[in-house]
């Protein structure tokens, strides 16, 4: 026997993680019900793609609906509703964004390129090599989860990309304080430290990182529902005070307020250090792009899949930064 039509309705509210106002309209809410009885209590069988990429049959018949509501009020020049929190996209086999997948895997690209910069460029013994490097390979996994979670939006994949992003910005943060406190280990035929205090200090500021990272995540994974508001205030706290760290360190010599370099007075200001403003500069201008929200043009390209493309050369123009950095003569130890 079928479901009755108000038992199908209460499945599909039941599945709603983010409801919009699109998802929340009766016309929407009637077609997916009638979908779901007139197919899905049938034998139909989905494609190859939506079937390898998780999609059921409710989802498809919430693709369908979608679609033809917006077709709908193109037509009679209505504005596009939002469903679920997300634009209307066209997929591609299974893909539910594929700009932002395309422009994730962009990324991806990117942060595979610096690593392999890093790892040539920059000697073995510098003290910050095996920081940049790691950096590098968080960032590689963090673009891996946004290509699958803009392939497909799932519970799982959704904290995945979250947690990744949340633990490549956490990083970010975490080799920047070890770079410009010096808290890095002693090295030979570079500058020299007080390796007993160093090493203490190292200690406890990753053991710090690492409590707060945990707690970050068992927080959101514990509450009955994602806290998006906290997850976009804890990585908005984080990434901007890596920022306004390497604001400090592009300020003109007059303003120094720390030693860029240990063996070097505070006066010392390297001939790129401009360029750290201009990323700071550069990021804030990309994250901008995620405050113009609207319809995506052709139903394929937001302001969220602009956002992803913009940070491609960004993240290639910050490792040009870092390993320029990290080959300046302030690194040298002082000459007998």
């Amino acid at each position: 026997m079928l479901p009755s039509r108000c038992t199908l309705l209460a499945l599909v509210l039941a599945s709603t993680t983010a409801a919009s106002s699109g998802d929340r309209s009766s016309n929407f809410q009637n077609c997916v019900v009638g979908c779901s009885a007139n197919i899905c209590q049938s034998s139909s069988t989905l494609p190859s793609a939506l079937q390898i990429t998780r999609w059921t049959c409710t989802d498809n018949c919430k693709y369908n609906c979608m679609h033809a509501i917006t077709d709908q009020a193109i037509q009679q020049g209505d504005h596009i509703e939002q469903y679920y929190g997300k634009w209307p996209f066209w997929r591609l086999g299974g893909m539910q964004e594929p700009a932002s997948v395309a422009f994730s895997l962009l990324n991806l690209w990117c942060y595979a390129r610096g690593a392999r910069e890093v790892r040539q460029r920059i000697p073995d013994e510098h003290p910050m090599k095996s920081y940049y490097f790691t950096w590098s390979l968080v960032g590689v996994n963090a673009w891996i989860w946004s290509s699958v979670f803009h392939t497909r939006d799932l519970p799982l994949t959704e904290k995945l990309d979250y947690f990744s992003a949340a633990l490549a910005i956490g990083y970010g943060l975490y080799y920047t304080v070890i770079r410009h406190f010096h808290l890095y280990p002693r090295r030979d035929g570079l500058v020299m430290t007080s390796t007993s205090s160093t090493r203490l200090l190292n200690l406890a500021w990753s053991l710090f990182c690492i409590l707060v990272y945990v707690a970050h995540i068992s927080y959101l994974t514990l509450l009955p529902r994602f806290d998006y508001a906290y997850n976009m205030a804890f990585n908005l706290t984080v990434g901007l005070s890596h920022n306004a760290f390497w604001l400090l360190y592009a300020l003109p010599v007059s303003m120094s307020l720390f030693q860029r370099f240990p063996s070097k007075p505070k006066s010392y200001r390297p001939a790129n250090a401009s360029k750290a403003a201009l990323f700071v500069a550069l990021t804030t201008a990309a994250t901008a792009l995620e405050l113009l929200d609207f319809p995506p043009w052709a139903r394929m390209i937001d302001a969220h899949s602009l956002w992803h493309l913009s940070t491609a050369p960004i993240a290639m123009f910050w490792f040009h930064f870092l390993v320029d950095d990290a080959l300046d003569d302030g690194w040298r130890g002082h000459k007998a």
